[in-house]
């Protein structure tokens, strides 16, 4: 049985807020996610919008000392890593600038990549339509010029590493052709360079509800899209259908609205354990409303507070040491525009990060 200080939170993590010539291209100078943070606004009575760092915190990402301040402020307040999300499209990059800046930082945290692996969509949500940058993956070639680009970070002595291996977190294996092969040579090459393997962990998310690769190491319930889309009861789903429809017939507009106790309790009583040999680390999430983007057709999650994160994430603190489960995945440290992040805001302060430091430190 684990000790509950054995039990690491690992956040996930936006390199989002810097200008990049793409994003100049595609939505107009300057343009950064902290643009869709700013313009939000409240859609119905109490609705929490705009969502504002505190002291206008609206950093950039290009300055390293940025990410050197958030990376002390998440160690001193319990959070063991990050999760950081890296885009490859077979060879082309986006958003590395702030990961290869933290490469270069001393004392850094502890961190690991999630390949968000899905094409970039006008609409804000990985469909194959409306699309700014396609995926593609290619074969041996184009895995290798991958793995040499990932073979610094993984070397890194604060890359995190499961049975000795680097962990590399996958979004959606099941939208890769030949996808165990890929990961059969990743896991060779990382063996040929002296790393043990490759421990490969896949999402169950949105748009995947069970594993896909026999070869992978582990499985991780990306919250709270995991639960909304494939773990509720048909009641439930009734309910939420109906309460959606009666809002938006009353407000104007054209969204999801869930319960946060809802889904966090779902969470929580959702019996894990090895599935077919791999390890699961569980999710949790902050909060969730990402009108910011998606406007009257957002989906937002109503009923968060720093005392219900605390308590529901303590209850995923105990469910990890049961299962002897080393990681919890938090969504998010940053994603401002979804509504769902750790960072100090004008509404709730440091609350959300004092509450894991309560429970972690």
């Amino acid at each position: 049985m684990m000790n509950r200080n054995d039990v690491k939170i690992l956040a996930f993590y936006l390199p989002q807020f810097h200008r990049i010539p793409e994003n100049d291209a595609w939505w107009g100078e300057g343009f950064t996610d902290w643009v869709n943070v700013k313009k939000a606004v409240p859609l119905f009575a109490g609705h929490q919008q705009p969502r504002e760092p505190e002291n206008d915190n609206y950093y950039d990402l290009a300055d390293p000392d940025v990410l050197r301040q958030q990376m002390r402020r998440a160690r001193e307040n319990g959070i063991y890593g990050f999760c950081y999300y890296h885009y490859w499209f077979n060879g082309k990059l986006l958003l590395q600038k702030p990961l290869e800046q933290m490469l270069h930082i001393k004392e850094k945290l502890p961190f690991c990549f999630c390949w968000a692996n899905e094409p970039w969509a006008r609409t804000w949500d990985g469909q194959n339509k409306n699309i700014l940058m396609p995926q593609y993956y290619g074969t041996e070639t184009e895995w290798e010029t991958h793995f040499q680009y990932l073979l610094p970070f993984f070397t890194d002595n604060a890359y995190i590493r499961k049975d000795g291996k680097p962990m590399l977190v996958l979004y959606r294996t099941n939208d890769i052709p030949n996808c165990e092969e890929m990961i059969n040579y990743l896991d060779r090459r990382c063996k040929e360079s002296g790393l043990g393997g490759l421990y490969l962990v896949e999402e169950r998310n949105s748009f995947q509800k069970d594993f896909c690769c026999s070869n992978a190491n582990a499985i991780l319930d990306f919250e709270p899209m995991y639960t909304l889309n494939h773990d509720r009861t048909i009641m439930r789903r009734a309910i939420d259908k109906l309460e959606s429809f009666l809002f938006n017939r009353a407000t104007g507009n054209h969204m999801l609205i869930y319960h946060y106790d809802h889904i966090w309790k779902r969470m929580i009583r959702r019996k894990q354990s090895l599935v077919h040999g791999r390890a699961v680390f569980r999710g949790a999430f902050v909060d969730w409303d990402n009108t910011a983007r998606k406007g009257k057709n957002g989906l937002v999650i109503n009923g968060a507070s720093p005392e219900k994160f605390k308590k529901f994430l303590s209850a995923q603190i105990c469910n990890a040491r049961a299962e002897n489960s080393e990681y919890i995945f938090i969504n998010a440290w940053n994603e401002w525009a979804e509504g769902t992040y750790l960072e100090p805001d004008k509404q709730n302060g440091s609350a959300y990060l004092d509450a894991i430091r309560d429970l972690m430190c």
